[in-house]
């Protein structure tokens, strides 16, 4: 796991390279678009557990045989795994944010889900479309304006929505 300054450090390193303008380029971006980095980060970890619980919330409404019984996320304690697994998924995506590097993602949070849910017999479409919800919200959150650093943060959404789509394609 690296941040983008170690990732591409790193990289240069292993090929006995310097690095080129096109690399400090995006390094400076990085630093110059901390702030509204920061402001992200804090918005979705201040609302994780409301953004958690309105798409565990929508997604039951929508599939409601999860939570009927039988369904995956009947009893207490298999929905307490369910919202534990989402929320955990949202902090893996916070920190892939903060860092501007998805291998934490990656390497901490997603490396054998599906095969853990594939062999628990957890539904990867309905988990999928729970991270979706989640992205939905934290994409909400993190584009209100009001009480953020200003200006243009649509390569960071983007940035932070990808992290959302690795997961879900990682679960579905």
């Amino acid at each position: 796991m690296f941040d983008a300054f170690t990732r591409v450090i790193s990289q240069a390193d292993a090929r006995g390279d310097y690095l080129n303008q096109g690399q400090f380029d995006a390094l400076k971006n990085m630093v110059a678009e901390s702030n509204k980095r920061m402001d992200v980060v804090n918005r979705i970890t201040g609302n994780s557990s409301a953004i958690v619980a309105n798409a565990a919330r929508v997604l039951f409404s929508e599939q409601p045989q999860l939570i009927a019984p039988g369904g995956n996320a009947y009893t207490n304690r298999r929905m307490a795994a369910c919202l534990r697994d989402m929320e955990i998924i949202l902090r893996y995506v916070t920190y892939a944010t903060f860092s501007g590097d998805g291998s934490v993602l990656e390497d901490r949070c997603l490396n054998g889900l599906r095969e853990t849910y594939v062999a628990l017999g957890v539904p990867g479409g309905s988990v999928a479309e729970a991270v979706n919800k989640m992205k939905a919200a934290a994409i909400a959150l993190a584009n209100d304006k009001n009480g953020v650093t200003q200006g243009d943060c649509s390569s960071l959404m983007s940035e932070v929505s990808s992290y959302f789509d690795r997961a879900a394609a990682a679960v579905g």
